[in-house]
């Protein structure tokens, strides 16, 4: 099971507070935040799906134990909520390294970073959550403290100012982008191993959500699991959010116990439907369909159907219904697909069968 750090708030750049208020959105909250602390996996056997990066993780901290020697740099790119802050904690546990965390945009200045590097103890994990977001001078120092274990320190401006060279200990720099595209080349470069962070099947959220439910000493069957995981949009995170709701419920309504129906009852009540939509997503869809017959509309003018922020449709709702099928993104605008039909029920006009086919989709 694998939730991700406090940092990971940051993972939709000005927009937490619309993701964050979603049952199904993957920026952690308060809440979610004390509870994943509790229920993080401590090494990489308890760690469940990611069994590609799993296993070439583990040669990498066993070959750099054998060797007596720090772990290269790592690099994990993902969306928010796939365990990212999770697996750097584990690879300071496997290498037996005290870790500090820190995120790009809480470093602005080279001299932030240069504190932060000039306090590491030898073999110390450094987890920089959203890399890409840190500034570029202190991005350009990071350069030297990665590949050579120093950094300089400016010591006063103009013609007078001195470059003091610091020598710094071996250290592991554990580095988490939800953009690896908007890493530059130099700094992508440096880090000995790098890792996509794959979104989850259904099979691998239900062990997630079976382990969560022990910890929490909460009663749950496998058709239980199985629904909370199929809504679960892929994501650890929001398996574990909406396992805590369903629960809610149980306790209140039923026995505490979580069945199919229970799980499926308890969702409705949350507006969280079978493929893991909730009201934002459906309301996007809804307009798209029924006031524009399934478009292709423009962007602006679909936020201001919903009622809601351009920036929030695009970046909070749309990812997802793009991954799902249901939308597709065009140089005309936006246009439904078959499926967001189906998905709705409702009975696409010809017109709309006539113009969202093959060449709208892709804009040919």
């Amino acid at each position: 099971m694998n939730w991700d750090d406090p940092t990971d708030a940051t993972a939709d750049e000005g927009l937490a507070g619309p993701a964050a208020e979603r049952l199904v959105g993957s920026v952690a909250d308060g809440e979610d935040q004390a509870v994943e602390a509790a229920l993080r996996p401590k090494d990489l056997g308890e760690f469940i799906g990611q069994e590609k990066v799993r296993e070439q993780l583990d040669l990498v901290l066993r070959a750099a134990r054998a060797r007596g020697a720090t772990a290269d740099h790592v690099l994990l790119s993902g969306a928010p909520g796939l365990g990212k802050t999770t697996l750097s904690m584990i690879i300071a546990a496997e290498m037996g390294a005290p870790i500090r965390i820190t995120s790009g945009p809480a470093i602005q200045h080279a001299g932030d970073l240069a504190a932060i590097l000039s306090s590491l103890q030898e073999g110390e994990v450094l987890f920089l959550d959203e890399i890409h977001r840190m500034s570029r001078p202190a991005e350009e120092m990071l350069y030297m403290a990665m590949e050579d274990f120093r950094v300089d320190v400016i010591v006063g401006k103009g013609p007078g100012a001195t470059a003091i060279p610091l020598e710094l200990p071996p250290f592991t720099l554990v580095g988490a982008t939800t953009r690896a595209g908007l890493l530059p080349p130099p700094l992508r470069d440096r880090f000995g191993f790098t890792a996509h962070m794959e979104f989850y099947e259904p099979a691998e959220l239900e062990r997630v959500i079976h382990r969560s439910a022990n910890l929490l000493d909460v009663e749950i069957d496998t058709h239980g699991a199985a629904e909370i995981a199929g809504r679960s949009r892929g994501t650890p995170r929001i398996a574990n959010r909406l396992l805590r709701r369903v629960r809610d419920y149980a306790q209140v309504k039923a026995d505490g116990g979580i069945t199919r129906e229970i799980a499926e009852a308890a969702l409705k009540v949350y507006e969280v439907d079978a493929r893991g939509l909730d009201r934002l997503d459906r309301a996007v869809l809804t307009a798209l369909l029924k006031l524009f017959g399934g478009g292709p509309v423009g962007l602006s003018t679909l936020a201001v159907a919903v009622g809601e922020e351009r920036e929030t449709v695009e970046e909070v709702a749309e990812p997802f219904l793009v991954r799902e099928g249901l939308l597709a993104r065009t140089p005309r605008g936006r246009v439904a697909t078959p499926a967001a039909w189906t998905h709705l029920d409702l009975t696409p006009p010809r017109s709309a069968t006539a113009g969202n086919g093959q060449q709208d989709l892709f804009g040919a």
